[in-house]
């Protein structure tokens, strides 16, 4: 033995192999087998119970009134983005101002519109001709020049996207200021020292950085949005929800019709998903490691202990 040992330390014999015995995880296959028995009970439920109506379902699933209804839903939803997006952008770099006028205003226009209920603004913008019923253009405390009837500048679907608009752009003004912060402020005042104005630095330098931070919430925001639009219903606006709505208070098919509703819901906050991950990746690119795992996270690791 000591001859053997001998010949191994002075490398004339190869070394022993190590026989590796994997880690046993008998509580992922438990695991496992549950979900996939709590699945297969699922679809069951939905094949055999005759109360889901799938004929109701794939009947009215392309109807024309649900698909005008899906298209308005999409109007809302991108025109509240946009006014979210832009003016959450404004409110952002106004609470990162060194005017403490500018940044107080700017807090409370975040205070006040994530501290109210989002359907207590939409409803409010949709009658704002009770408190308002002509708008006009002039100068301050002085003569008004141009005249609007606020019925017809703001009607029921203009107040449904300013309420989610308006309530979208104080959520963004965080998401946007958290974004800005993440940069490194010597990049800002390097900037600055070579003569950039504030306005160039922040379109040129801070914001193209602060996206990658920016661009994750910013989707959640937007598959929320989608389905936020839902409330819109309740002032009639004929978005998806109130079609089903409509054609289910004629048939008495309450629960196929919300069926339809919750697979274009699904359908449409899918393809958003799938467009998020791709802008995210773009946006990562050299600065956050490419994912190996693929868009619904299938494969392992090449480390870790995950």
């Amino acid at each position: 033995m000591a001859s053997s040992d001998t010949d191994q330390q002075e490398g004339r014999l190869p070394p022993e192999k190590i026989v590796a015995v994997p880690v046993r995880h008998p509580g992922r296959w438990i695991a496992a087998v549950v979900l996939l028995v709590l699945a297969a009970m699922l679809v069951n439920s939905l094949v055999t119970n005759p109360a889901w109506r799938w004929d109701v379902v794939w009947h009215f699933l392309f109807s024309g009134r649900v698909l005008d209804g899906l298209l308005i839903t999409l109007q809302l939803t991108a025109l509240a983005m946009v006014i979210g997006v832009v003016l959450g952008v404004v409110v952002a770099v106004m609470r990162l101002s060194r005017n403490p006028i500018v940044s107080g205003i700017a807090w409370l226009y975040a205070w006040f519109f994530r501290g109210t209920p989002v359907l207590v603004q939409v409803i409010f913008w949709s009658f704002i001709a009770i408190l308002y019923p002509v708008l006009s253009l002039g100068v301050p405390f002085g003569p008004e020049f141009v005249y609007f009837d606020s019925n017809l500048l703001i009607p029921v679907f203009a107040g449904a996207v300013l309420g989610f608009g308006l309530n979208e752009a104080a959520y963004m003004s965080e998401i946007v200021r958290a974004g800005i912060l993440s940069v490194d402020q010597g990049q800002t005042e390097a900037a600055e020292a070579l003569g950039m104005t504030r306005l160039k630095i922040l379109r040129r330098i801070v914001l193209p950085q602060a996206m990658r931070v920016i661009i994750p919430p910013t989707g959640n925001e937007t598959i929320s949005m989608l389905k936020t639009t839902s409330l819109a219903s309740v002032i009639a606006v004929g978005d998806l929800f109130r079609q089903v709505q409509l054609i289910y208070g004629s048939n008495l098919q309450q629960i196929p019709l919300l069926v339809v509703a919750s697979i274009w819901y699904l359908v449409l906050t899918s393809l958003l998903s799938v467009v998020q991950y791709f802008i995210e990746r773009r946006y990562a690119r050299g600065v956050v490691p490419a994912r190996k795992a693929g868009f619904f996270g299938l494969g392992r690791p090449k480390s870790g202990l995950a």
